[in-house]
């Protein structure tokens, strides 16, 4: 018995290695995709609801606009209705039509659950969608709103099911299947194991290469790396797919690739609790934390250091401000003035209490772990006691909403959220960039602006009020930027073409192909 249960590596690796003719791509993910819904938000997986579902337009590489089902469109002189003129060659993966009844019966399923929709402004502002013939419809606005297009290139929630797959025609409770008219048709689900797509024979536009998609459900990043050697995956796509610094080593035997920047790590500092509700504390914070470390030694650097909310790459993010350079005797200046004694315990005190902050991050990221261990070393010569809390994915997402921390970790979106929506949803309380700012003077004067950037269809007047709202942020520093974030990528020699998309969690799978040679 003992004997059968020895089964060599050699073993393995035969039962794992892919048939060089099999023109199937195996790729490592960490959870199943979900049912895919179009309209709903996590368990389903974005990549993969990009895969089955397509929307009106498209954000390209750039920040440019193009067609995708919508051919063209029209805005009124009033910015308040656009005028889409669809594609009419289009059929859903199972031949149902796709026209301006499918359209209006997508948006009237998201309108209908519109409040699990707030955090972007769109969702807020659509008044309705009328059929204005076979192939074009309405959307009509409750006020001007200039990011609308780039709105509706999100991979959710305004993409296309097919109206036969809702659910009591809607889908805020599920969907009946996955049916789009996107490129790939998800066939398969084994949960814990695996999720299967195949190319949709009914695309209208040019089928990809690879006939074939396996994601394999690995949660255990090392097991990822096991799977790639022994040829079980072919490609890791992913920035938390694999711990940064087994992807340096694995750069040397596989393919790889690092996009440009897509988003900023940083820390978010609660303004409304002690003692980071003080601003001398807040920059004594900044001016401590040293960067270049993290990006070198945690990121190998794939990431670069970041000194502001945005990366100035950013549409409308080069503010004209001085970034907070790692000075220890300038934070220790800020603290001793601002009356930050310290005790014989080495941490400092105000009016009898400690200068102690708790950072919640979660338990099961390394790089956050790592981080938050750098910091705290860093704060230490400040005076400053920081406490590292990790909790399970979850809790610490609930934290993040209820303003339930001193300090946590939290990210910018990447484009096309960036710098715009990500702004809008700092308005609205279940966020974390909503908590951290709550105890700001000037809280309510940002959110002002902020509605006033989502209203204005003056470019100049845009960037003047969204260089003035991250001017204000900055200089609360109420968030420590710790990193400009990639996405990462490894692969094996059959895998040929991959690249990266503007949007972060798209992959695009069209583009690549296997070498049947390898």
């Amino acid at each position: 018995m003992i004997k059968k249960l020895l089964v060599s590596a050699a073993f393995l690796v035969a039962c794992f290695a892919q048939n060089p003719n099999d023109n199937t791509l195996n790729f490592a993910v960490s959870k199943n995709v979900g049912e895919l819904n179009p309209h709903l938000y996590s368990p389903n997986e974005m990549f993969a609801q990009d895969m089955v579902y397509e929307g009106l337009v498209k954000f390209e590489n750039g920040g440019k606009i193009s067609p995708w089902l919508a051919k063209s469109w029209s805005v009124s002189d009033d910015g308040k209705i656009y005028t889409f003129e669809l594609r009419r060659d289009v059929v859903f993966s199972n031949g149902e039509k796709f026209n301006a009844a499918a359209v209006k019966a997508n948006f009237d399923a998201v309108l209908a659950n519109r409040k699990r929709h707030e955090w972007l402004e769109l969702a807020r502002l659509i008044d309705g969608c009328e059929i204005a013939g076979e192939f074009e419809v309405k959307l009509s606005l409750k006020n001007a709103y200039e990011p609308t297009l780039r709105e509706l290139s999100l991979i959710r929630p305004f993409r296309f099911i097919a109206p036969s797959a809702m659910k009591d025609g809607g889908t805020k409770d599920g969907v009946k299947e996955p049916v789009g008219t996107g490129a790939w048709r998800l066939v398969a689900t084994e949960r814990g194991v695996s999720d299967t797509f195949v190319r949709n024979d009914n695309f209208y536009g040019e089928l990809p290469k690879i006939s074939k998609i396996v994601a394999r459900v690995i949660p255990e990043p090392n097991t990822k790396i096991i799977a790639l050697k022994t040829g079980e995956v072919d490609l890791v796509y992913g920035g938390e797919q694999i711990p940064i610094d087994s992807f340096n080593e694995l750069k040397k035997e596989f393919g790889w690739a690092v996009s440009q920047p897509v988003f900023t790590l940083v820390i978010a500092l609660n303004s409304a609790k002690f003692p980071t509700n003080d601003e001398a504390v807040r920059k004594a914070l900044n001016l401590s934390a040293n960067k270049e470390p993290i990006a070198q030694k945690i990121f190998f650097n794939a990431a670069k250091k970041a000194d502001f909310l945005f990366n100035a790459s950013v549409q409308n993010a080069d503010i004209n401000a001085s970034a907070y350079n790692f000075d220890v005797k300038k934070a220790n200046q800020i603290l001793d003035a601002a009356g930050y004694a310290t005790g014989k315990d080495g941490v400092r005190y105000k009016d009898g209490k400690a200068l102690e902050i708790e950072l919640v991050y979660i338990g099961s990221n390394a790089a956050q772990k790592a981080i938050g261990e750098v910091l705290r070393a860093n704060f230490s010569k400040i005076g400053v006691r920081l406490n590292l809390k990790a909790d399970e994915a979850t809790i610490f997402y609930k934290k993040q909403k209820t303003g339930d921390f001193g300090a946590v970790f939290n990210s910018t979106w990447g484009a096309p959220y960036d710098p715009q929506a990500f702004l809008a949803s700092m308005r609205l309380p279940a966020h974390a960039d909503y908590q951290a700012q709550l105890g700001l003077a000037d809280k309510a004067q940002i959110d002002e602006k902020i509605g006033r950037i989502a209203l204005s269809l003056d470019a100049k007047e845009r960037r003047d009020l969204t260089r003035d709202v991250l001017t204000r942020l900055h200089e609360s520093a109420v968030y420590i930027p710790i990193v400009y974030e990639t996405t990462k990528a490894l692969w094996n020699k059959r895998v040929k073409g991959v690249e990266f998309d503007a949007l972060k969690d798209r992959i695009p799978f069209e583009k690549m192909s296997l070498d049947a040679a390898k």
